[in-house]
């Protein structure tokens, strides 16, 4: 189980299924609102690790669809010094464990990282029940 720093904008409903997710899969998770968080290049840029540049940026921001800011068109810095000026533009949520960063949620990716069993699904009804966390006859969720 681990801690997991969870920058998140507060009221993105995704973010808060995501939350759902990870506590589910029995992990603390400690909510920060990524807006308000005073971000610098050095804090910020390690989250991307190796990504390219289009991938730093939440593609369904705002200034994103009017092509106010084109992704593709920057370097490192100068993505950064948008991201920073303007957190909306940050691909959510980003994720800290330990000293690793991500950012975006992607489940396999995570489940590798810090294993992200939902509990209703991935382990037989034994297992969880071993675990204290079986819950027979609550009907299934759906996805």
């Amino acid at each position: 189980m681990a801690e997991v720093l969870f920058y998140a904008k507060p009221d993105c409903p995704a973010n808060a299924k995501q939350k759902t997710q990870l506590e589910a899969a029995g992990h603390t998770v400690v909510a920060r609102d990524l807006l308000s968080e005073p971000w610098t290049p050095e804090t910020l840029r390690p989250y991307f690790n190796d990504r390219p540049v289009e991938e730093w940026f939440n593609r369904f921001a705002p200034a994103i669809r009017s092509k106010e800011i084109v992704p593709a068109d920057l370097d490192e810095a100068a993505a950064l010094d948008a991201l920073i000026k303007d957190p909306e533009l940050i691909r959510r949520p980003l994720i800290q464990v330990g000293d690793r960063r991500e950012s975006g949620y992607d489940p396999t990716a995570l489940n590798a990282w810090i294993s992200l069993v939902p509990v209703s699904d991935g382990l037989s009804c034994e297992e969880k029940h071993a675990q204290g966390r079986c819950d027979h006859g609550h009907g299934h969720h759906h996805h």
